[in-house]
C-alpha cells in the first residue's frame, strides 16, 4: 500500500485525534528511563516516580469536542518534509532507471531482474538493520545510510555522463538500494518518538500525504529531467538523500531507545552472544504473532499490497498497447492525485468516525471499484476505477499505521515494522507474474474478479475483528501509560 520505492508502513516506508502535548520529553538526569530488554514487560519503569509515563504527559481532562487540533511539533514537521523529499527523489530516479538500461541497449528482462533483486534485498536486510536501530543507533543509521545513498546515487549521476557498463549501473543501484533499505528500517520507530498516542493518526496522515505527493510529482519530474540530461534524475535523488540526512540531524527530539546495559549498570552496550542476537531479531516476529492488532495489520498489508500490485500490473498489460493515450501514465497520475486527497481526508475522518468504524466502512467500499474494473474499457475507465481505490486506501493505511505504532513497544518499533514490511513485500513479489498468467490464460477481467472476492472476504474479516481488536488495543495502550500495552 506504499507509494514510494523505499516506503513501508509508517512506523511504515510507506503515520486525527490530537493530544495536547506535541512531543515526548527527552530523557534527562531527573527522569531517566530504565532500559528495557526484549523479555521484560512492555510497561517501562522510571527512576523518578514524579515524572509521568509516556502518554501521561497529556492533560487528564479530555479535550473539548470542538477544540482545534494542536499544531504539529517542529520535529514532526521536519520528519514530514524529509519523508516527502525522500519519496520525490525515489520516484524521480525509480522511473528512469529502467529507461536508462534500455537506452544503454539492455533488454527489458535485465531491467526487470534488477528490480526484483533490489526488492528482495529489502526483505533480507530490513529485519537485520532493525535490531541495532531499536537498540540506540536509529539516528546514526538514518543519517549514515542516507549519506551513503547520496554518494552512490551521485556517482551514478556522474557515470551517466558517458556510457557506463552494466556492472557499474547494477553495483551503484544495488548500493543505493541497500542504503535505502537500511534508512527505511531505521526510520521505523522514529514517528513514535515525535508524537503522542492521540496524535499518531494525524502524524501517519502527514507521512502518507508526502508519499502520495511524491507519487504524483516524482514521475513527472524524473521524466522531464531525463529528457534534459540522463544524469539529472539521479542527481535529484542524491540531493533528496542529502536533505534527508540533514533533516534527521536537525531533529532535536531523541530518536533512539536507550540501549541495554550490562548487569553492572555501567551503561556499556552489550554485544551479546549469537543466540541473544538471534533472539533479539526474533522479537519482532514474536511481537506480531502475539498482538491481535498487529495480526490485523499483517493481514491487511500483505493481502491488500499483493492485490493492488496485481491490479496495477494488470492495467499495464491491458493498457500498454493503447495508442490513443499514455494509458499507464494516466492511471498512475490519477491514482496519485486521488491518493493525496484520501490522505488529506484521513485524519479528520478518524476524528469523526473513530478508527474501527472508519476501517470497517472503508473495507466494505473497496470491492466496488475493483468490481468496476471487470467492466470498464480504456484508460478513462481504468483511471476512474483506480481513482476510487486510491481514494480509499490511504484511509486504511492511516488507521493501520497509527494502530501499529500505538500497540508496539518503543524498543521493538523497527523490528516489528520490518516484519510487517517484509511479509508485505513477499506477498507483492509474485503479483506481476500472476497478473501475466491470469491475463494470458483467461482475460484481463480475471485479476479484477479475484481481487474483488479477496477484498470482500477481507471486509467480512474486518467487520468481525476490527471493532473488538482496535478498541481492546486502544484500551491496553491507555492502560499502560506509554501507549504500547
Amino acid at each position: 500500500m506504499e507509494a514510494g520505492r523505499r516506503r513501508g508502513l509508517p512506523g511504515v516506508r510507506g503515520v486525527g485525534n490530537v493530544g495536547t502535548s506535541p512531543i515526548r520529553r527527552p530523557p534527562g538526569p531527573a527522569h531517566e528511563e530504565r532500559p528495557v530488554t526484549d523479555g521484560e514487560p512492555r510497561r517501562r519503569q522510571r527512576t523518578d516516580p514524579s515524572v509521568p509515563a509516556h502518554g501521561a504527559d497529556r492533560t487528564d481532562r479530555p479535550a473539548p469536542r470542538n477544540a482545534r487540533p494542536a499544531r504539529p511539533s517542529r520535529d514532526l514537521r521536519i520528519l514530514w518534509w524529509v519523508n516527502a523529499a525522500d519519496g520525490l527523489g525515489s520516484q524521480a530516479s525509480g522511473l528512469v532507471l529502467p529507461l536508462l538500461l534500455l537506452q544503454l541497449g539492455h533488454s527489458p528482462g535485465t531491467a526487470g531482474s534488477l528490480a526484483s533483486v533490489a526488492a528482495l534485498t529489502g526483505v533480507v536486510l530490513g529485519p537485520l538493520v532493525a535490531v541495532p536501530a531499536d537498540r540506540g543507533r536509529r539516528r546514526r543509521l538514518m543519517t549514515g545510510s542516507a549519506a551513503l545513498a547520496a554518494l552512490a546515487t551521485g556517482v551514478l549521476a556522474l557515470a551517466c555522463l558517458g556510457r557506463p557498463a552494466l556492472w557499474v549501473v547494477v553495483s551503484l543501484a544495488l548500493a543505493e538500494r541497500l542504503c535505502a533499505v537500511a534508512y527505511e528500517a531505521a526510520s521505523r520507530g522514529a514517528l513514535v518518538r515525535l508524537a503522542t498516542v492521540d496524535e499518531l493518526p494525524r502524524a501517519a496522515a502527514g507521512m502518507q500525504m508526502g508519499d502520495q505527493a511524491a507519487l504524483v510529482l516524482g514521475p513527472v519530474l524524473g521524466g522531464a529531467l531525463f529528457q534534459l540530461a540522463r544524469p539529472l534524475p539521479f542527481l535529484a535523488d542524491a540531493l533528496s538523500y542529502a536533505v534527508a540526512a540533514l533533516g534527521v540531524r536537525a531533529v532535536r527530539t531523541p530518536l533512539d531507545t536507550p540501549a541495554p546495559t550490562t548487569p553492572s549498570g555501567s551503561g556499556a552496550r552489550r554485544r551479546g552472544t549469537w543466540p541473544e542476537r538471534f533472539a533479539a531479531a526474533r522479537a519482532g516476529v514474536v511481537t506480531v504473532a502475539g498482538s491481535p492488532v498487529l495480526r490485523l495489520v499483517l493481514v491487511w498489508t500483505s493481502a491488500a499490497g499483493g492485490a493492488l500490485t496485481l491490479l496495477f500490473y494488470t492495467a499495464l498489460f491491458r493498457l500498454g498497447g493503447d495508442e490513443r493515450s499514455t494509458a499507464a501514465g494516466v492511471v498512475l497520475a490519477v491514482s496519485g492525485a486521488t491518493g493525496l486527497l484520501g490522505s488529506l481526508a484521513a485524519a479528520p475522518a478518524v476524528r469523526r468516525l473513530g478508527a474501527a468504524r472508519l476501517l470497517t466502512v472503508t473495507a466494505w467500499l473497496l470491492p466496488l471499484p475493483c468490481c468496476a474494473l471487470m467492466w470498464v474499457e480504456g484508460a478513462v475507465g481504468w483511471g476512474v476505477a483506480f481513482a476510487g481505490l486510491s481514494l480509499l486506501v490511504p484511509l486504511i493505511t492511516v488507521v493501520l499505521a497509527g494502530a501499529a505504532v500505538a500497540c508496539t513497544p518503543v524498543e521493538l518499533q523497527s523490528r516489528t515494522a520490518s516484519v510487517l514490511g517484509s511479509v508485505s513485500a513477499l506477498a507483492a513479489a509474485g503479483a506481476p507474474a500472476l497478473a501475466a498468467v491470469l491475463v494470458t490464460v483467461w482475460s484481463s477481467r480475471t485479476p479484477a474478479l479475484l481481487v474483488t472476492v479477496l477484498f470482500a472476504a477481507l471486509a467480512g474479516y474486518t467487520q468481525l475483528r476490527a471493532p473488538v481488536v482496535l478498541r481492546a488495543g486502544a484500551a491496553a495502550a491507555a492502560g499502560t501509560g506509554d501507549g504500547r500495552g
